[in-house]
């Protein structure tokens, strides 16, 4: 591991000594990319969204006996067991507690009443304020060129937004950066944005410790800038994805003909998750009164786990997703995680000792 050359707000606060993190994506942030990331000094993200309440706890415990150091885990604040979930990485001492939604206020207190950091995903400066008055320890925020659910606003507009609005409202807390980083230019630019650390996603899926399947990493790694496409037609809500031939026919195909492979898939993750019909029902009612989704939106969104699943895990890309940010078009190469996070810290600290070259 590479000593610590950059501390930011962020490192203080989660204790790794680089500020980078690998972010929690479903199927692809497992035991071996979370331990590759937190080993090479930054923090690595455990996705729970795709597993059983039991593989999370499997998964907490393998990435234990893979390293020593700090890492999070991902979870979905409206789930119907995030409490239960919440009470796993508190039995367990996992040191940080990701949301990709804003978590119940007196869940805040809770997760760091047993001294977990507690750092939401949010897509909008008001949320950013919203959560740091509940007293969360940072927010990450994605911009538009990020993979996955994302929003229409560009990372180099949302940032400054956001922390702006945070320093008005009389907040500290760090912000991570996400949606468009892949090198030290990336976080030398956060860094002087006013952002504590940068999130990658698809960076970290182009590595050797991630479990993807090497054809499929090919794929993605012949893709060109303009080889994605920001679609709500696969579960409801804008998501960005390689645009394979499955993404372009989903594309042209009608709701109607989309409705019989929705449902089917919709049991399929049932069956997978273990997942019972009430449970799933809860979930989407509070996914309703969360998101605002209308009753088409949430069956499509039961799509999600298991076309993700086929295409990253199963590597079918004639029947799954492959979630994919802007910047896959800039990567040509697999490194480990240490070789990434250390050049992209050293790079950064070169960029910023170029950049100094020119204050008089």
């Amino acid at each position: 591991m590479l000593d610590q050359v950059l501390r930011t707000p962020f490192t203080d606060l989660v204790g790794v000594p680089h500020p980078v993190v690998q972010t929690g994506m479903g199927w692809v942030s497992g035991p071996r990319l979370v331990s590759g990331t937190a080993n090479a000094g930054g923090l690595g993200i455990l996705a729970s969204a795709t597993m059983t309440y039991e593989e999370l706890e499997r998964a907490i415990l393998d990435v234990q006996s893979r390293t020593d150091q700090p890492f999070g885990v991902n979870l979905r604040a409206d789930a119907g067991d995030a409490g239960e979930r919440c009470d796993l990485l508190i039995k367990h001492g996992v040191k940080v507690a990701s949301f990709a939604l804003a978590p119940k206020a007196e869940l805040v207190r809770k997760l760091k009443d047993h001294g977990l950091v507690v750092m939401p995903s949010i897509g909008a400066a008001k949320h950013a304020v919203k959560v740091a008055g509940w007293g969360a320890d940072a927010v990450m925020i994605q911009g538009g060129e990020g993979g996955g659910h994302t929003g229409p606003v560009p990372t180099t507009l949302l940032l400054p937004t956001v922390l702006d609005a945070l320093r008005d409202a009389g907040s500290d807390i760090p912000v991570v950066a996400a949606g468009g980083f892949f090198d030290g230019r990336g976080l030398a630019a956060a860094l002087s944005y006013g952002a504590a650390a940068v999130g990658m996603g698809t960076r970290f899926l182009l590595t050797q410790d991630s479990a993807v399947p090497d054809s499929v990493k090919r794929l993605y790694l012949g893709t060109d800038l303009t080889g994605t496409v920001v679609t709500a037609k696969v579960d409801g809500m804008p998501h960005r994805m390689l645009r394979t031939p499955f993404v372009e026919e989903v594309e042209e195909t009608s709701a109607l003909r989309r409705l019989g492979p929705t449902l089917r898939r919709t049991r399929q993750f049932k069956r997978d998750s273990g997942t019972g019909w009430l449970r799933l029902a809860r979930d989407g009612r509070a996914m309703r009164k969360a998101q605002g989704r209308s009753l088409a939106q949430m069956t499509l969104a039961a799509n999600t786990p298991t076309l993700l699943k086929a295409g990253l895990v199963e590597g079918d890309t004639r029947a799954g997703i492959l979630a994919s940010g802007q910047v896959v078009g800039l990567i040509d190469d697999l490194p480990t995680c240490e070789e990434l996070v250390d050049r992209i810290v050293l790079g950064a600290v070169d960029e910023l000792r170029r950049a100094s070259a020119y204050v008089v």
